[in-house]
C-alpha cells in the first residue's frame, strides 16, 4: 500500500516569513505543498495570487498542490501551469463543463483535481472518476481556516472509495479542513490518502515536530 501523504496548507503559515515556512516545509516529514487560491467572489475571502505562488514554488523542493477556489477557473489553467503547479484542483461547482476542464488541466502536463464542498455529494463525481486524477473532500466550507471539522465527512470519503474501487480508478482522496491528530487516522482508515493541514501544524509549537508526528500517525 503506497503511504499516505501530508500536505500542510501554506494559507496557515506566516505570510511575514513565507521563506521560512517554505523551507520549513522542504525540511520537514510533508510530501505536498498544498495552495489555496481564492477570489473573493466562490469563497467569501482572498487569499494570494500568481506573484506569490510563483515565489513559494521558487523555493519549494515538493509537490505543488494548487487548490483554486475561484469562478471560471479554466481563464487560468495555463497560467498555473506555466506558474509550476503539478496538481490543479478546480471545484466541481465552479465548473460547466468538468470534462472539458479536467482535459485543458492534463494537457498543460498537470494532475487534474477535483474540489468538492460539504453539501455536494460524492456520487456526481462516478460518471467521471477515471478522468480525475484527485478529489479534494472540502471537510469545512471552504473560504478561511482554522474552522471545526464536518463530521460527515468520514461517510463521504468511504462513499468516494467505493466508487474508485467500483470504476477501478486510480484516483486519489485528499482531505481538507480541521484536520488534525484526533481525526487523521480515522480519515485514513476510511479511506483518504491525502490529508491537508493548516492550522494544525502553524499554530503548534513545532510545526516541524507536528507534521512528523502526523505522517507518522497516518503510515501505522
Amino acid at each position: 500500500m503506497a503511504s499516505k501523504r501530508i500536505a500542510p496548507s501554506v494559507l496557515a503559515a506566516d505570510f511575514a516569513n513565507l521563506q521560512r515556512d517554505v523551507e520549513m516545509i522542504n525540511k520537514s516529514d510533508a510530501d505536498w505543498f498544498h495552495i489555496d487560491i481564492m477570489d473573493g467572489v466562490f469563497v467569501p475571502n482572498i487569499s494570494f495570487g500568481m506573484p506569490v505562488l510563483r515565489d513559494i514554488v521558487k523555493h519549494a523542493t515538493k509537490t505543488i498542490d494548487v487548490h483554486l477556489m475561484i469562478v471560471d477557473p479554466d481563464r487560468y489553467i495555463k497560467t498555473f501551469a506555466d506558474l509550476g503547479s503539478n496538481i490543479l484542483t478546480v471545484h466541481y461547482e465552479a465548473c460547466i463543463h468538468l470534462h472539458r476542464t479536467l482535459q485543458a488541466i492534463k494537457a498543460e502536463g498537470m494532475k487534474a483535481g477535483v474540489a468538492i464542498n460539504p453539501h455536494t455529494n460524492v456520487n456526481l463525481l462516478e460518471d467521471i472518476i477515471n478522468d480525475i486524477d484527485l478529489v479534494c473532500i472540502m471537510s469545512v466550507n471552504p473560504g478561511f481556516g482554522g474552522q471545526s471539522f464536518i463530521e460527515n465527512t468520514y461517510k463521504k470519503v468511504k462513499q468516494l472509495r467505493e466508487i474508485i474501487v467500483r470504476n477501478n480508478a486510480s484516483t486519489l482522496i485528499e482531505i481538507d479542513g480541521g484536520v488534525t491528530n484526533k481525526n487523521a487516522k480515522q480519515l485514513i482508515d476510511a479511506g483518504a490518502d491525502v490529508l491537508v493541514a493548516g492550522s494544525f501544524v502553524f499554530k503548534s509549537t513545532d510545526p516541524n515536530q507536528t507534521i512528523k508526528e502526523l505522517k507518522e500517525i497516518i503510515n501505522t
